[in-house]
């Protein structure tokens, strides 16, 4: 077997934020349940721990595409939950178009779609 060159990481972290203004574009989120949903909907592909998601929230939330607000839990316990701003907003439709972009080359080179 190969050793990876760390080019997995590489995809992973260019597409993380992205994924992550996309579920929290669908509903506000706090973070355990964000690495759950990350990875259960890419399929295990996100499969991201806390000490990989914090910082992808704290600097989506640092650039305005993101606002966080403290809410109490039916345990009383209080978390964090995650919004998208409409300049995140922007940003999610801008970079989903460049995602779209970049899969139809690929798909047209024949690396996507299984051939």
């Amino acid at each position: 077997m190969e050793k990876d060159d760390g080019i997995g990481r590489e995809f992973t972290r260019g597409a993380a934020p992205l994924a992550v203004l996309h579920l929290l574009s669908r509903r506000a989120m706090y973070g355990y349940e964000l690495t759950r949903a990350l990875s259960a909907q890419s399929q295990g592909v996100l499969d991201l721990g806390h000490s990989t998601l914090y910082p992808i929230l704290y600097n989506l939330e640092n650039k305005g595409l993101l606002r966080s607000e403290e809410r109490t839990a039916e345990s009383g316990r209080a978390r964090r939950y995650y919004h998208v701003t409409p300049k995140g907003e922007r940003r999610l439709d801008r970079q989903r178009s460049q995602w779209l972009e970049l899969s139809r080359g690929m798909e047209a080179l024949g690396l996507a779609g299984g051939s």
